[in-house]
Parts: C-alpha cells; sequence; structure tokens
C-alpha cells in the first residue's frame, strides 16, 4: 500500500516554490486524491503522462516508471489556495472513522483524536480493502452513510 505523504509533501513542496505545474508518481491512490482535490478548487487540472511532458497520448506507450499524473497548481492572488495538507491515519496509528464519527467531524465535533473540519476544508476517507478500495471526500462518505480509514486533510 503507497502511503499519502509522498503525495502531501509534493503538492506543499510545489506550492511553496511556487510551481505552475507538478508531477506526481501515477497511482491509483494519488489519482483519486488528485481528483477529490480538483472537485473541492484546490487544484486547477490533472492530466497523465510522461517523466518529461503531460501527454496523455504519451502517457498509453510508457512504461510504468515512467507514468506520471501532472498536476496544474492553483493560486489566488499570488497566494497558494492549499495552505496546508497533512496527514492523518499513520502506520503506526491507523484511524478508522464509523459513518457516526464522520458526522462528528463534518459538524464540527472532534472524533477518534481527530480535530472538526474547518470551513473549505477537505478530508479524504479510504473505503474497502483487497481490489475493492475507493476514496471520497468526508462529506461524501456523509451523504452515503459509510465510514472509512481517515487517510489525510487539506485547507
Amino acid at each position: 500500500m503507497i502511503l499519502p505523504y509522498d503525495l502531501m509533501a509534493r503538492l506543499q513542496n510545489g506550492f511553496m516554490a511556487r510551481l505552475k505545474r507538478l508531477p506526481v508518481p501515477h497511482t491509483t491512490q494519488n489519482l483519486a486524491v488528485l481528483s477529490i482535490l480538483l472537485r473541492n478548487g484546490f487544484v486547477s487540472n490533472v492530466t497523465r503522462g510522461t517523466i518529461t511532458d503531460a501527454d496523455p497520448n504519451k502517457w498509453q506507450e510508457a512504461s510504468e516508471p515512467h507514468r506520471r499524473i501532472w498536476v496544474d497548481l492553483k493560486y489566488r492572488d499570488d497566494l497558494p489556495v492549499l495552505s496546508k495538507a497533512e496527514v492523518v491515519s499513520k502506520p503506526s496509528k491507523r484511524i478508522h472513522m464509523s459513518p457516526d464519527d464522520v458526522r462528528r467531524i463534518c459538524s464540527g465535533q472532534m472524533a477518534n483524536f481527530v480535530k472538526p473540519l474547518g470551513m473549505g476544508e477537505v478530508a479524504v476517507l479510504r473505503l474497502g480493502g483487497g481490489n475493492q478500495v475507493r476514496w471520497l471526500e468526508a462529506r461524501e462518505a456523509l451523504e452515503k452513510g459509510v465510514g472509512g480509514e481517515i487517510l489525510c486533510r487539506m485547507r
């Protein structure tokens, strides 16, 4: 299982360096987390590509180690839209949330030592296991009435 540390660090470093476009390793988890960030307006575009450029046609021909996801970072008034990204569930302490715990953090209460989500903040949950893994934003999980492992949060 690939941990979200690498993605969070790459995003924060890219924003601090004021990069316009950033390549990250192509994994299913990275693609799912980045699509959640895209839907919530933290990044402006997500494209598949290779190490050298963001061309989806070249992605099809590239071998697995050379595949990348290219992220267009978003700025407002010369400030990064994503100000902080942190990992919540760690290998040493996994944090699983029931649907009731998800409701609590979305409504402003603490649950399982996880602080509540603030305005404009997003949390990513991993649901399922094995081949049936999917990722949802906390508010989407609340609407569907499901719980899971809380991976990371961004604001």
